[in-house]
């Protein structure tokens, strides 16, 4: 499994509709329940997102979603600058991503 950490930062005039995007995301998320994918995104005041995502190997299937592409499209004219994406490693989980 590949651990991958995004952050950035929207527009102020973006964050809701950003926000919103991401919640549809979400929604589809728990309608279809795709196997192979681990997402949390976390949202700070100053309009800075962060999106933990696991995946295999393969293709996210993330990019399958109707919601996630609609969240991808537009994002550039969102952002303030452009998406830091690494790899992370999680060194400590007490209670907060559950059974890992």
């Amino acid at each position: 499994m590949k651990l991958r950490l995004i952050r950035y930062r929207t527009k102020p005039d973006a964050t809701e509709r950003n926000r919103a995007l991401i919640e549809n995301v979400f929604k589809e998320l728990q309608a279809k329940l795709p196997e192979g994918v681990r997402y949390m995104v976390l949202a700070f005041a100053d309009g800075s997102f962060a999106h933990l995502v696991e995946t295999g190997d393969g293709d996210s299937p993330l990019l399958q979603l109707d919601a996630f592409k609609a969240f991808q499209s537009g994002a550039k004219d969102r952002h303030i600058e452009p998406p830091q994406v690494g790899e992370a490693m999680i060194v400590g989980n007490y209670r907060m991503l559950g059974d890992r």
